[in-house]
């Protein structure tokens, strides 16, 4: 009966993406252009509405 309910596991993803995120967006500002594709790339990974993440985080054209 026990075990974690979807509302909390949603909530523990949205912190993790959050967390990710956050993180990429500290790599960025040092990152070369080979680094930032492979961060697009991880960020692809770690999210369905990554476009907009992308987007918002100016690297559309890498």
């Amino acid at each position: 009966m026990g075990g974690i309910s979807d509302r909390h596991q949603e909530i523990k993803r949205r912190r993790h993406r959050r967390k990710k995120i956050a993180l990429f967006k500290r790599k960025l500002k040092t990152a070369t252009a080979s680094e930032k594709t492979e961060i697009v790339d991880k960020l692809r990974k770690l999210t369905e509405g990554c476009e907009v993440v992308i987007e918002n985080l100016g690297l559309t054209q890498a």
